[in-house]
C-alpha cells in the first residue's frame, strides 16, 4: 500500500550540507515513518559551478509498484477506465528501469532561478505513518480539501510556542528570495 505522497520544495542560502538531512531521511525510513520516493538537490557554489544529487529510497520492486500506480493515474486521466491498465503496465515497465520523477530538465529549471552560493531541492516523500489514518478517513467518507505547513509564528498566536521559540524557528526557516 502506497501512503500519501507530498512534494516539498526547499531553498538553501549559503548551504552547509553535512549529511544531516540524508541521515534524518534514513532514520525516518528505518522506522517506516517516511520514505524518500525521489529527491533532486541542485547546488550552485559561489563561482557558479553546479552540482546535483538525486536520491531515492525505493528498491526496484517498490519503483515498479510506484511506476504502476503513477502510470495508472496518468492512464485514467488520458483514457478513462480503459487507460488504467495500459498506463499501469507502462508505468511498471518504467519503474523496472528506475523511476526518475525529477529529470535533468527539472535540474536546469531549478538552476536558472537560484543565485550563486545557494541550493534548491525537490523532495517527493511518501508518508508511511499516514496510511492507516488515510484509510480510516476514506472509510468514514472523508477526502482531502487542503494542506500546508503552518509557520512557527502562527503557532504563537494559539499558544503552542513561546515567542522566543517561534522567533528562533522563523529566523532559521525564513524564506529568502532564491
Amino acid at each position: 500500500m502506497i501512503g500519501p505522497v507530498q512534494l516539498v520544495v526547499l531553498g538553501f542560502n549559503k548551504p552547509d550540507f553535512k549529511g544531516e538531512i540524508l541521515a534524518e531521511f534514513e532514520r525516518l525510513r528505518a522506522s517506516d515513518t517516511v520514505r524518500l520516493v525521489d529527491s533532486l538537490t541542485v547546488y550552485k557554489d559561489s563561482d557558479g559551478e553546479v552540482s546535483t544529487l538525486e536520491v531515492s529510497q525505493l528498491s526496484q520492486a517498490e519503483a515498479i509498484e510506484f511506476g504502476a500506480v503513477v502510470g495508472a493515474l496518468i492512464g485514467l486521466g488520458a483514457g478513462g477506465d480503459d487507460g488504467v491498465e495500459i498506463g499501469a503496465e507502462a508505468g511498471a515497465e518504467a519503474g523496472a528501469e528506475g523511476l526518475d520523477f525529477f529529470s535533468d530538465q527539472d535540474a536546469w529549471d531549478v538552476l536558472k532561478d537560484i543565485p550563486n552560493d545557494s541550493a534548491a531541492a525537490l523532495v517527493l516523500l511518501e508518508h508511511r505513518w499516514a496510511v492507516p489514518v488515510r484509510d480510516a478517513i476514506v472509510r468514514a467518507g472523508g477526502f482531502p480539501v487542503s494542506d500546508g505547513f503552518i509557520s512557527p509564528l502562527d503557532l504563537v498566536a494559539v499558544g503552542l510556542l513561546s515567542a522566543a521559540e517561534a522567533e528562533t524557528l522563523a529566523a532559521s526557516t525564513q524564506q529568502k528570495e532564491i
